[in-house]
């Protein structure tokens, strides 16, 4: 069965996807996924590991083909795209596993992101024509830009790989941000940091999210940090829809808290 486009899209509806479903031979690692992600909001996509949650993100950027359904970036079909024209429309995303160059700066990094905007003609680039020098200068300025958004500025002449694992973290937003999205898809930001640090991620979180008006699609574990960003959460479990609400509806949800919160989670929120 081939990908279609079903149900009404909303140009208000930044995300849209529709019975969304990947199989991988006879694995069904997502199964009829359908919500909508409205302009400016944060959704949380939350449940077990293995749940499907980051099979989702890929289906989304085109990293993994949809075996059936629909996705709609702003009312366009980008279902079957591939990732470099998904991310040209405006989806960015960070990875679980912190994917940069190691051995390149902190701002070549950044760079790098802005540079797969650019358009370059051969000759002028191996030439060093005084136009490509001032739009690399220019580049690097924009760049530290985007650096000072994650209080990373002061870290540009560094090695990538030199620095500690959570400014890694905020290096991998900063080069997501060069990329200039509508949509921002952060993948477990706050993965191995402790609860003070996770808090501090939260913080920077919201307010990126703001300051470059973005919608934003989060993956975490960490549910002090998914409760006080998130408007609405979506539950994944085994591949398939548990639960949809504000963050108050799932606290409270007996399934959730059966499957992935646990009863402890519910008597701490009344502490």
């Amino acid at each position: 069965m081939s990908p279609t486009m079903e149900g009404t899209l909303h140009s208000d509806h930044v995300l849209e996807l529709r019975r969304v479903t990947k199989r991988f031979g006879g694995i069904t690692a997502c199964k009829d996924i359908t919500f909508d992600l409205a302009k400016g909001r944060i959704m949380g996509l939350i449940g077990p590991n293995g749940a499907g949650k980051t099979t989702a993100f890929n289906l989304i950027t085109g990293v993994y083909g949809v075996t059936e359904g629909s996705i709609a970036l702003e009312g366009q079909a980008i279902t079957g795209q591939r990732p470099d024209r998904i991310v040209r429309k405006g989806v960015a995303r960070t990875f679980q596993n912190i994917r940069l160059f190691r051995n390149l700066s902190v701002l070549e990094n950044v760079v790098i992101a802005l540079d797969c905007h650019e358009t370059y003609l051969l000759p002028a680039s191996f030439l060093r024509l005084p136009s490509v020098r001032r739009r690399e200068k220019a580049l690097r300025e924009e760049a530290m830009r985007f650096l000072e958004a994650v209080g990373l500025e002061d870290k540009a002449a560094a090695r990538a790989d030199s620095m500690p694992y959570g400014l890694q973290r905020k290096l991998e937003i900063a080069r997501a941000l060069a990329l200039k999205p509508r949509l921002l898809l952060l993948d477990e930001p706050a993965a191995g940091m402790n609860p003070e640090e996770s808090l501090d991620l939260a913080r920077l979180v919201r307010k990126i999210h703001d300051d470059f008006k973005l919608t934003t699609l989060l993956i975490e574990h960490h549910m002090d940090v998914v409760m006080s960003l998130c408007e609405r959460i979506f539950v994944m479990n085994f591949g398939e829809k548990l639960a949809e609400g504000t963050p108050e509806q799932i606290q409270q949800d007996p399934d959730v808290l059966k499957a992935y919160l646990g009863e402890g989670f519910k008597r701490a929120q009344h502490i």
